[in-house]
């Protein structure tokens, strides 16, 4: 059995009995994949919440990132899943890395309208003023995508 593709799959449908037997033999929980997927990017992107929390338990990297920089807190903004944001923040995510082109988690949440994500990232001190590869802020982004809510939490909120 190949231990790789078992464990991305087992993050991936949240078979937590399973991943537990797996880290219980000593598998590497940072183990990745051709894209640079881990097991918590995969649990993550996928809502699988007690998976996330079993493999953050077992010291999965919350920092990780794929080949493109994209880490399980970006990919959870981009998606809308808060409660697994909260998760990983409170793991000792980074809220300000920045992926390939320079985007930050705040982003993919300003960008895909995902307000109660820009929210809780502002409030746990997401940088606001990080600038992507056009030298565009998570405002300029919200202005650009017609996102009043965003607009306004990222204008007032200091």
């Amino acid at each position: 059995m190949e231990i790789q593709p078992t464990l991305i799959n087992a993050a991936r449908t949240g078979d937590t009995a399973y991943l537990q037997s797996l880290l219980t033999e000593g598998v590497d929980v940072n183990i990745n994949d051709e894209k640079g997927y881990t097991p918590l990017i995969i649990a993550c992107y996928n809502n699988r919440l007690e998976a996330a929390r079993l493999l953050i338990t077992a010291g999965a990297d919350v920092n990780a990132a794929d080949i493109g920089g994209n880490t399980a807190l970006m990919g959870v903004c981009f998606k809308g899943y808060p409660e697994i944001a909260r998760l990983l923040i409170e793991s000792g995510a980074n809220l300000n890395l920045q992926h390939g082109n320079g985007g930050t988690a705040l982003m993919f949440a300003t960008m895909f309208g995902r307000n109660e994500l820009v929210r809780l990232m502002l409030d746990y001190g997401a940088d606001r003023n990080i600038t992507e590869f056009r030298g565009l802020t998570a405002l300029d982004l919200a202005i650009q995508q017609g996102n009043k809510q965003a607009v306004e939490l990222l204008d007032t909120q200091t």
